[in-house]
């Protein structure tokens, strides 16, 4: 197989026909967060900025900024292209995210940062919404979504809670675990009673084995508990910054995809 069919079957045909992802695709997209992380990682450090719960705080707009850009894309108010849909979406709001932290940065070296990059980010949310305002009429709302979400997701997160009480482990991370739970929440309303379909290779397979969405739920603690473990115990010794940057990933890994599901299903 040429190099060029190659991409053209695992990279350019996925995202052409909506036919998901595949474990080559998979792989490579995740080497490539993970170096994205650490370089990311680095800048920050280089520019003196904390990840600490200010910089979390003044990045939510642009973790926001990504499935509002998914969803409107998915119900045809922006145009469907390799820049509109993931992954490509996900470089596009990164790479806003990035120039606008540095544009920030450079007038802004000061506590004055984080407010200023935090309402430049809402600008951003706000002039998607305003594009969504004004192409309402092709949106039908499906209030009806919240009568299955709204007690999944209750009892969800009640399951996250008994668990934080007993193991500390999660009790430590516990939003990691509410926020993916909340995202295998999505999954799981959107595909038992709205017909959607699973995009990713492992949570796919895990469906087509026990014939119910319900496993994504198994399937966010056998990939979690490993993982803070790891950065928990494994790492104690390790930058605790780099720890929490990690950690800020894989929670716009829950938020992000869970908020997209949402949005997509609840505007029809």
């Amino acid at each position: 197989m040429e190099l060029r069919e190659f991409f053209q079957r695992y990279f350019v045909d996925p995202i052409r026909y909506n036919q998901g992802y595949n474990p080559v695709n998979t792989l490579v997209y995740a080497l490539i967060l993970g170096i994205m992380v650490l370089l990311l990682y680095r800048m920050l450090k280089r520019m003196g900025i904390r990840i600490d719960e200010r910089f979390f705080i003044s990045l939510m707009p642009y973790i926001v900024l990504g499935p509002l850009m998914r969803a409107m894309t998915d119900r045809g108010i922006l145009p469907r292209t390799y820049l509109t849909v993931s992954p490509g979406g996900y470089f596009v709001i990164a790479g806003f995210a990035i120039a606008s932290l540095l544009a920030v940065w450079r007038y802004c070296r000061d506590e004055r940062l984080y407010p200023v990059y935090r309402d430049f980010g809402w600008v951003l949310v706000g002039g998607l919404l305003f594009i969504m305002v004004i192409n309402w009429g092709r949106l039908s709302v499906r209030w009806e979504y919240f009568k299955y979400f709204i007690p999944a997701f209750i009892i969800s997160e009640a399951s996250i809670w008994i668990l934080a009480r007993r193991f500390r482990l999660i009790r430590d991370n516990r939003i990691l675990f509410y926020t993916h739970f909340y995202d295998a929440t999505t999954t799981f309303v959107g595909i038992q009673f709205f017909g959607f379909w699973e995009q990713h290779v492992l949570a796919r397979t895990l469906i087509d084995i026990t014939g119910t969405p319900a496993v994504m739920y198994l399937e966010k603690l056998l990939v979690l508990i490993p993982v803070v473990y790891i950065l928990d115990r494994m790492m104690e010794g390790e930058d605790p910054e780099l720890i929490n940057f990690v950690k800020l990933a894989i929670f716009i890994l829950g938020f992000g995809p869970g908020t997209r599901n949402l949005l997509i299903a609840l505007l029809g």
